[in-house]
């Protein structure tokens, strides 16, 4: 048969030719969007998906790299280990073997254990060394051994003072401290008697407690509540912050064998398995995230504003302890958050959070700030001896630049001197003093705020109507200059 007179439809089957024939095939509008499961994503990248979006517009770097796919060399120091002490050597010898086993030049650890005392001591790498002053202050839990020096009629006993023992507490470190035995306060979150050998009157306890919590003065007040007295036996810390027996606790021959393996094997996955990367310890902080091009510059100390934030997580409050990170999950900083979550929400401008620990090295992310167009006529400026070093006007400076310097610098001096007196009174008496304290903070202000000012002047009222302004509005501008808002990026 010729090719045309071939029926295209026989070599569709009967079935599928009906329902193409009586089907009405279109794609059609829905509401239900293909979500990004991101609940199984490491470290800080976690439920990334439920995070509040900011804005979506960034240019994307080709620097950094996900914390897990560090080089080796990196990935040891910006790593940490949750390494099981052993017993007798004191926490100071364990974290020195530490550091000559991998060769690094720091070391540090999250909270000194007794030499007796085993169990989870998280030994911080180099760069991680930067966060053991959180870790130090994190919460912990133990499962210890007291010794009683009496029978008890029964167990009970035992279960009812521990429970009596929760709370704020007084305690005195003991004789064989090596701080200061002055009298302190520490908190007992929780505790509960696990087993009581009546026989040899001993009994098995798990407490959680705050940092610095001396468990053998515990055992202590356990015998004198009780009227028996009563010693501390033995102890293992089962937890430390975030880290717990059940999250790759290792020992120090698995350190020992992982660099064996490297060095004469060159088998990187026994050191990868042994060492986290520092972005672990930093799981339960809310997060927020920061565009790349502002990266380098909270490197550099600068403030963290809000232009540059990509996505927040709910729940931030006022002076919360947060961490800021990159879009591939590299934690910046640690930070004390200045605005919550619902300011962040409707606010385009201002100061999101301050800077507590820079974590990340500088120059990880190139610099992206002083590319502006001021920032570039100020740069050509200074080469050209228009303005000096610093960026100051000085004889040969043009009219207009002077002009708009001064002109800001009045202004705010004006306001400064009609409001002093009112607005300082005024949140004296509510117990809100003012940000801007006295004049030396406006005059700081005002170099940064000169070219903000130039192209916003004339929104502003005249200094004969700035007597109709509200205190409010006053603290209101003030404290928006003082904390950095406008900063105009020279």
């Amino acid at each position: 048969r010729s090719d045309s007179s071939i029926n295209k439809n026989e070599f569709i089957p009967m079935e599928a030719k009906s329902i193409q024939e009586s089907g009405d095939f279109l794609i059609k509008p829905e509401s239900k969007v293909a979500r990004l499961d991101t609940s199984q994503w490491p470290l800080l990248l976690k439920n990334f998906d439920k995070l509040n979006i900011r804005t979506a517009h960034y240019t994307p770097l080709p620097h950094g790299s996900n914390p897990l796919k560090r080089n080796i060399h990196d990935y040891v120091r910006t790593g940490f280990i949750n390494l099981d002490k052993p017993a007798n050597p004191s926490s100071h010898e364990v974290v020195a073997w530490i550091k000559r086993i991998l060769r690094v030049e720091k070391t540090g650890h999250s909270g000194t254990l007794d030499p007796k005392v085993t169990g989870c001591l998280i030994v911080c790498v180099e760069r991680a060394t930067r966060l053991v002053k959180s870790q130090q202050s994190a919460g912990k839990e133990y499962v210890g051994i007291v010794r009683l020096h009496n029978a008890l009629e029964n167990e009970h006993q035992l279960a009812r003072a521990l429970e009596c023992l929760t709370g704020a507490l007084f305690q005195r470190p003991p004789l064989i401290a090596a701080v200061k035995r002055q009298l302190r306060v520490r908190t007992i979150y929780e505790s509960k008697l696990i087993e009581y050998d009546a026989e040899r009157r001993l009994g098995i306890f798990w407490v959680s407690c705050e940092a610095g919590t001396y468990i053998r003065t515990l055992c202590v007040h356990l015998g004198l509540l009780l009227g028996v007295g009563g010693q501390m036996q033995e102890l293992r810390r089962v937890r430390s912050g975030v880290m717990g027996e059940k999250d790759n606790l290792v020992t120090m021959h698995d350190v020992l064998d992982a660099q064996w393996q490297f060095d004469h094997n060159k088998d990187e996955t026994y050191l990868r398995r042994v060492i986290y990367p520092l972005e672990k310890l930093l799981v339960s902080h809310k997060r927020i995230v920061m565009k790349d091009s502002a990266v380098n510059a909270i490197c550099y100390g600068a403030k963290i504003m809000l232009p540059g934030v990509l996505r927040y997580e709910d729940g931030i409050e006022v002076n919360q302890d947060i961490v800021v990170i990159t879009t591939k999950g590299e934690a910046i900083c640690t930070a004390v958050a200045l605005m919550t979550t619902a300011v962040i929400s409707t606010c385009d401008h201002g100061v999101v959070a301050k800077i507590k620990r820079v974590i990340m090295e500088r120059d990880t992310y190139p610099r992206k700030w002083g590319l502006g167009p001021k920032a570039s006529q100020k740069k050509m400026m200074i080469q050209k001896g228009l303005l000096d070093k610093h960026g100051k006007p000085n004889g040969s400076t043009p009219a207009d630049w002077k002009e708009g310097y001064h002109l800001a610098f009045r202004c705010i001096w004006d306001f400064h001197n009609i409001y002093k007196a009112e607005i300082v009174g005024t949140m004296v008496n509510r117990g809100m003093f003012l940000f801007a304290r006295n004049i030396s903070q406006v005059i700081r202000c005002t170099y940064s705020l000169c070219n903000w000012c130039e192209h916003t002047i004339n929104s502003f009222p005249a200094i004969d109507e700035l007597s109709d302004l509200s205190v409010f509005t006053a603290f209101r501008v003030f404290t928006v200059i003082h904390s950095g808002a406008l900063l105009h990026i020279f």
